[in-house]
């Protein structure tokens, strides 16, 4: 059995990654057996290469090799491509044709992007993992095929899975032994590694000078995600040997191939308690937007009243201003250009009662009353305010079936307060 190193010298697999290593491993073990195996990895990882190892060290290495692009192959023919078709068995099929799985009978087929399997597909391809047998496209006969099969997918399984776009018998046929190949991002030692081997194999393909990073450079090239993994790497690697005429690259230089390089791509630290405490985040700015209204409220009617009390509009003015800026703050009108006059015998324009006798008898009516008036409009506010408490303590009762320290918790208030007022709103 060769070892690891081996290994990575005959396929060109360059690191030292311990994830990588192990991943290594398991082939070297498995390649013996004709068990499936499932190559699970983010895109641009270098998953094919892992199949190539498990075949060239079995016994089948002398017999065929066939890797298949599942997403790549139309839905209505990928079953002839694998199974085969008799002649006539559908539009344009004017001879027998035989499927992957007839031609690599003995040797090995690599299932790229199973993934992306059609159901229907799914079912053919579970008889070959159970039975070895599978019936061409249009035929009754069952043929029998003796191969192994490795798939590999960047597809999550488990969602596929639950969301009914794969099988579940199918994924444990599949996935007897599993080997994850780890992003390029979890292998810091081996980024620089391998973009020096691509830049130095890419310098004599273009017979040019081999470019090198300078120290600011290979930090970048560290610490930027790679989102394409190894593909992107040689990707960069090729666009700067060939576009750059000066072979030391500086960080700028750099940054310029590097898509989205300045953003952050620290993980977001999220609190848990967050979720909990929106809601009562929410109802308290609520709370304090309504009573902040409320004694504005109160102000514009208190102003009313001096008004209608005593006509001192000077006075009245004052006050206005008064409460303006302490509404709106330092912030101008959108109408500067319209001012309110000053004038003492000029009437204020937010209460005009043409008819001075309705006037004197609303007056009279206010002034007996001792502002009865604006005291039941309070009342009234104050009582409607009660009533969204007393709705919002019994709903959260109601979704925590009863439990008060649930509740209160969820109402951002102690469970004695939440106690005091089911006991004073009689709940």
């Amino acid at each position: 059995m060769e070892n690891i190193q081996a290994i990575k010298q005959r396929f060109e697999i360059i690191g030292n990654d311990p994830k990588l290593n192990r991943a290594l491993e398991k082939s070297i073990q498995v390649a013996p057996t004709d068990i499936s195996v499932l190559v699970t990895g983010e895109s641009g990882v270098g998953k094919e290469s892992i199949p190539k190892i498990i075949h060239s060290l079995s016994h089948r290495k002398h017999a065929k090799y066939i890797a298949v692009n599942c997403g790549a192959i139309p839905e209505g023919t990928i079953d002839s491509e694998l199974f085969g078709h008799e002649k006539g068995a559908f539009t344009g099929a004017t001879s027998t044709r035989s499927g992957y799985f007839e031609v690599a009978d003995g040797g090995t087929i690599f299932l790229d992007e199973v993934g992306e399997l059609p159901l229907t597909t799914q079912v053919r391809l579970l008889r070959v993992l159970e039975n070895g047998e599978f019936l061409k496209v249009g035929s009754s006969q069952v043929q029998k095929t003796d191969v192994r099969i490795v798939a590999a997918t960047n597809v999550n399984m488990f969602e596929a899975i639950k969301k009914e776009k794969f099988r579940e018998d199918l994924y444990y046929r599949l996935s007897t032994v599993e080997i994850n190949i780890p992003p390029l991002r979890d292998r810091e030692d081996d980024i620089h590694l391998l973009f020096r081997k691509f830049a130095s194999d890419f310098g004599q393909k273009y017979k040019m000078p081999t470019i090198r990073l300078d120290d600011n450079a290979v930090q970048l090239l560290l610490k930027y995600r790679w989102p394409g993994n190894i593909r992107q790497l040689r990707n960069i690697a090729e666009q700067v040997s060939v576009l750059e005429e000066k072979r030391n690259i500086s960080i700028s230089t750099l940054n310029g191939y590097l898509p989205n390089a300045n953003t952050n791509n620290l993980p977001a630290l999220v609190d848990k308690d967050k979720k909990e405490s929106d809601f009562s985040n929410e109802r308290e700015i609520l709370y304090k937007v309504l009573f902040d209204m409320k004694g504005d409220l109160n102000d514009l009617k208190k102003l009313t009243m001096e008004l209608l009390k005593n006509n001192d509009t000077q006075k009245v003015q004052e006050e206005n201003e008064h409460l303006i800026q302490k509404i709106y703050g330092n912030e101008k009108s959108a109408n500067e250009d319209i001012e309110i006059p000053k004038e003492e015998n000029t009437p204020v324009p937010i209460l005009h009662l043409p008819e001075p006798q309705i006037q004197n008898n609303f007056e009279a009516s206010i002034i007996d009353d001792k502002y009865h008036f604006a005291e039941e409009i309070e009342e009234e506010e104050t009582l409607s305010l009660q009533e969204k408490e007393i709705e919002l303590i019994k709903k959260s009762l109601e979704r925590n079936r009863g439990k008060r320290k649930a509740a209160a918790a969820e109402l951002g208030i102690s469970e004695r307060t939440l106690y005091r007022k089911i006991k004073q709103y009689d709940l």
